[in-house]
């Protein structure tokens, strides 16, 4: 999800920034290295004209150019596209020694009846986010299972797209939900947004952490 307060690059500041060309950007574009979301058509007085969130495409493009001369665009892709590791299935322990997720979330997530034996790529994203939210201390372990289950239900469909997932409490009680598309929410007072997190970045930092780790037989035949 792409929010209103972000700062806005255009395609001409970004080209003279980097110094990459319009057929690499929209090449890139094709590939899947760059999200369709990040393309921001807007009204100006000029006409029509393309923005691109100003941190996110700054980063992609210095990771891009960085490792374009060591991998091939579709290795690169593979890289960036949570979509290619839909096929990965590690069980909790092997997640567990190969640093893809703590112990701690393994254990919360068994006691709450879920299978350990096979996980897939959302799975292991909601095993993430969890990490996230309970090393920061933003939520506790009696949530967990909340967390676990709106990302384990509805995270299969929605974490490769623009979607947001919306932690909040209302007088102590916790609920989490995810909002597709660039919605803007408004609460009232008494509702407090514990975090906001948009899942497509760590689906691809959770990509990148599998490509690094995963082995061949962890591929099922398809």
């Amino acid at each position: 999800m792409i929010r209103t307060d972000d700062e806005l690059i255009t395609k001409k500041q970004l080209l003279e920034k980097t110094g990459i060309s319009y057929g690499q950007l929209y090449r890139w574009k094709r590939k899947k290295l760059i999200p369709e979301s990040w393309f921001i058509r807007k009204a100006t007085y000029t006409g029509q004209e393309t923005f691109f969130p100003k941190e996110k495409i700054l980063n992609r493009v210095d990771q891009i150019t960085a490792l374009k001369d060591k991998l091939s665009l579709d290795e690169l892709a593979d890289r960036f596209s949570p979509l290619t590791m839909k096929r990965v299935t590690l069980s909790a322990d092997e997640a567990v020694a190969r640093h893809i997720v703590s112990a701690s979330s393994v254990s919360y997530f068994l006691k709450a009846g879920h299978d350990g034996r096979s996980l897939h790529f959302p799975q292991l994203l909601a095993l993430s986010v969890l990490d996230l939210l309970l090393s920061d201390g933003r939520m506790n372990a009696g949530e967990s299972e909340e967390l676990l289950q709106v990302l384990s239900t509805h995270g299969p469909d929605h974490f490769d797209r623009n979607s947001c997932l919306y932690f909040i409490r209302k007088m102590g009680v916790p609920a989490f939900f995810i909002v597709l598309d660039d919605t803007e929410l408004y609460f009232d007072r008494k509702t407090h947004i514990v975090a906001q997190l948009q899942l497509q970045p760590y689906a691809e930092k959770l990509a990148a952490k599998l490509n690094g780790s995963i082995h061949k037989e962890d591929l099922p035949d398809v």
